[in-house]
């Protein structure tokens, strides 16, 4: 497991730095799919994770400890319907869309393709510019996949440390009025709304509390701030339940939209599944989670990259 945890480490932090000019802000596109992603970067640094032993904050929160990230992009909005529906129902195939050798020199042997859904997902709050739910973990893990191989540049979940960093420093929870930041139980009209309808944080980054709860990479564990790495902390998947989701979502109520609230996912989030066995890709009963992306300032080893998805697909346990 020590072996396995520095592995990830390299993949998710280390390669070719990108010269200091060209960490900014920019916009991602896939021509052939007309689809585009904002990005935005954040400035690594240290900072006091978790919340204050003196809080009134949940015990799972606790303690604050302090930790240090790399330079990373993260994505201003959460993925919507239409970005997530060029995966499902487009070309995903690596003999369609993307030549063999440079699926290859991008680590990756081939892109699994996401079931189409059963019902239709979206529960009928909206579609297109809303945000994408009801994806489970792995299908959050192989869209990044999919967009790693149409754009050449590895995209990812964020880790747990990486997207607490993004909304302490962006000082999202420290605006007085909740509802104009977020999405939540007291003004959502029990519905997730449009991607980037509420204000962005101090780093520009839309619906980081409310909105859609998001994936996040880690293993979820009550005990992992007790002995957190310092140093770009992760806690390593090693079974399916429970995974990490942040920020709060539609039906939650207030206490849960705060940079330091935890989620854990559970399996009853697959209760209504007709499936046997129950899908890889779909969620019936979390309509409440999707997911944003994360690009690392630097560019791991097409070795790296493969082990990184390979070890995702083994964790799972497909």
């Amino acid at each position: 497991m020590i072996k396995k945890h520095l592995i990830i480490l390299s993949i998710l932090i280390l390669g070719q730095p990108i010269k200091a000019q060209e960490f900014e802000n920019y916009t991602q596109t896939v021509k052939d799919l007309s689809l585009s992603f904002k990005m935005m970067a954040v400035n690594g640094g240290s900072f006091s994770m978790g919340a204050p032993e003196s809080s009134e904050r949940h015990a799972n929160e606790k303690p604050s400890h302090e930790v240090e990230v790399d330079d990373f992009w993260i994505g201003k909005h959460e993925i919507t319907w239409e970005q997530y529906d060029a995966f499902v129902f487009g070309e995903f195939g690596p003999d369609k869309f993307i030549a063999k050798d440079r699926l290859l020199n991008l680590g990756i042997d081939a892109v699994s393709g996401a079931t189409p859904p059963y019902v239709d997902m979206s529960f009928n709050m909206g579609k297109g510019s809303f945000p994408a739910v009801n994806m489970t973990q792995y299908a959050a893990i192989m869209y990044c996949q999919w967009l790693t191989s149409k754009t050449g540049i590895f995209y990812r979940l964020p880790t747990e440390a990486e997207w607490e960093y993004a909304c302490k420093k962006g000082k999202t929870d420290s605006n007085k009025d909740l509802g104009n930041i977020g999405w939540y139980k007291a003004n959502a009209n029990n519905k997730y709304q449009k991607t980037g309808s509420k204000s962005s944080n101090s780093l520009d980054i839309h619906d980081m509390l409310g909105n859609v709860s998001e994936w996040v990479y880690d293993q979820y564990s009550t005990t992992f701030y007790k002995n957190s790495p310092k140093k770009n902390p992760i806690n390593i998947p090693t079974q399916l339940y429970p995974r990490v989701i942040r920020g709060g979502s539609w039906k939650d109520t207030a206490d849960k939209l705060c940079c330091t609230s935890r989620q854990a996912s559970n399996q009853d989030w697959k209760q209504r599944d007709p499936q046997i066995p129950k899908s890889n890709w779909w969620l019936t009963d979390a309509p409440f989670v999707g997911f944003r992306l994360v690009r690392p300032k630097v560019q791991p080893s097409k070795e790296d990259i493969k082990k990184y998805w390979l070890d995702a697909i083994e964790d799972f346990g497909i």
